[in-house]
């Protein structure tokens, strides 16, 4: 069994088939979607902080440094954060079978890379 913040996928007959998450105490549907939300969210800054990157790239003076490129790539991570947090807290508390999966370890390190690129933005200085 894998599951993660859209489905749950079970082995079944030698192969995998999709289901709906279940609705129990364990998979609230209201932490679901936060999860859910705050990951879309993360996206969107992420790739907003790119796009702001590139225009400040070409229009900034030189010795400006790319604040607004590193606010929002320190949301993107900010949201990261909270959605890895709250899939940690909330989820698979009784569950003894299965495990977090690749996407979760990547989530987790999707926030240290995107705190790590939001340093950089903050420090970096056009030249």
């Amino acid at each position: 069994m894998r599951t993660d913040v859209w489905g749950r996928w079970i082995w079944f007959n030698n192969k995998w088939n999709h289901t709906e998450l279940p609705n129990i105490p364990s998979y609230p549907s209201d932490y679901v979607q936060a999860v859910q939300a705050t990951t879309v969210l993360a996206c969107i800054f992420s790739i907003i902080g790119l796009f702001v990157f590139l225009a400040q790239l070409f229009t900034l003076p030189k010795g400006q440094r790319f604040t607004i490129s590193g606010i929002f790539q320190i949301l993107a991570c900010l949201f990261i954060m909270i959605a890895a947090s709250i899939y940690t807290d909330r989820f698979h508390v009784n569950e003894f079978v299965g495990n977090y999966g690749h996407s979760y370890i990547l989530a987790w390190i999707a926030f240290g890379l995107t705190f790590i690129s939001s340093i950089v933005y903050f420090v970096l200085r056009k030249k």
